[in-house]
């Protein structure tokens, strides 16, 4: 299975954190909500997944550090 770019994956899911705020701020602008639901989309599609609950957790669980690549473990 073909991996997304861990940089990517990173930034998209900043910039949802990003546009989550704006939204709960401004939750009546319709142009903030369609780019924080574009966003979302692009994250689903990005992790292979249907849902943005499963594309947050799927992103957040692909970033964590991997304990076997840590410097010093053999």
């Amino acid at each position: 299975m073909l991996l997304p770019d861990r940089n990517t994956v990173e930034r998209l899911l900043r910039h949802y954190r990003a546009q989550e705020r704006t939204v709960l701020a401004t939750p009546c602008d319709l142009s903030v909500r369609r780019r924080f639901e574009d966003t979302a989309y692009t994250l689903c599609v990005l992790m292979g997944v249907r849902s943005t609950p499963e594309a947050l957790r799927a992103a957040e669980r692909y970033l964590a550090p991997d304990p076997a690549r840590a410097p010093g473990v053999v």
